[in-house]
């Protein structure tokens, strides 16, 4: 699904969900908070990413019934860093 929405391939995407089951009733009521970082092209428009965005939480209210709240930020490739863990 993420591949999909965004064009990007799996070796590139991760999903990463966290549950937010203590803070349900006290903020938004949603069961999943979903952070997403992406590389801002210039296709990648602000209607272009809150359409993503619409149709994620669309697919895991569909597909696993959760209520999410969806964040998204777009970096710069040139200020973006990544150490993975050692082998």
């Amino acid at each position: 699904m993420m591949c999909d929405v965004w064009g990007t391939k799996p070796e590139t995407t991760k999903l990463i969900l966290t549950r937010v089951d203590d803070w349900t009733e006290d903020s938004f009521n949603e069961d999943v908070y979903v952070d997403i970082r992406a590389y801002g092209k210039a296709e990648r428009t602000r209607d272009f990413v809150l359409d993503g965005m619409k149709t994620i939480q669309k697919n895991l209210k569909d597909e696993h019934e959760l209520v999410v709240n969806v964040r998204l930020e777009t970096y710069d490739g040139e200020r973006y860093f990544h150490v993975p863990p050692p082998n």
